[in-house]
């Protein structure tokens, strides 16, 4: 295959069946030449089997993006499949029933859950990845229109709002950087 995206590797985290955004945008991105590595959580036996619905196959690795020791070892894991990554898409949401539809009643562990999985996570992943990432390589974050309250999106919607401005603090410190080991240094 050729295209826009030719030798470049990807990894996209959040898929979970085929009718998800992550895996449209691995299927995608394989059609315009990328190779991709897929990440999910949970039902993995699910995750792989999507996978191999993709034009070419790709290597799944499960990540919870709250799981310190996973993050830990993302980038070995990784190098598994490739020595590099040119982009990265965070394609992670999740809240708790109880943040959804009732904003007054969402308990502070579920709103915390719903904070960590969905906005701190772009930070934890960048971190993670941070000694792969060629210089021109592009992080990506999945949101949701976070400008207005939308009915019953609640928790949801104040978790993608989070992760509109880890985003932006995340360009602030990565975006001078000049290579993935000034980045290492600027992070650890």
């Amino acid at each position: 295959m050729s295209g826009l995206l030719t030798g470049k590797r990807l990894l996209v985290t959040g898929v979970i069946t085929d009718s998800s955004i992550a895996f449209h945008t691995a299927r995608v991105a394989q059609e315009h030449g990328a190779q991709v590595i897929l990440t999910g959580f949970g039902r993995m036996s699910l995750v792989n089997r999507i996978a191999q619905r993709l034009p070419e196959p790709a290597p799944v690795m499960e990540l919870d993006v709250t799981d310190q020791d996973q993050l830990a070892t993302l980038a070995t894991r990784i190098r598994e499949h490739a020595d590099e990554l040119d982009g990265v898409v965070h394609s992670i949401a999740f809240a708790p029933e109880s943040c959804w539809g009732d904003f007054l009643a969402a308990p502070w562990p579920d709103v915390s859950t719903s904070l960590h999985v969905c906005a701190y996570s772009l930070n934890s992943l960048a971190r993670a990845v941070l000694p792969l990432l060629t210089p021109s390589a592009s992080i990506v974050g999945l949101d949701f229109d976070a400008r207005v309250a939308w009915p019953d999106y609640d928790w949801m919607g104040v978790a993608k709002a989070a992760l509109e401005s880890v985003n932006r603090y995340l360009a602030r410190e990565l975006g001078p950087a000049e290579s993935a080991s000034t980045w290492s240094r600027q992070v650890h």
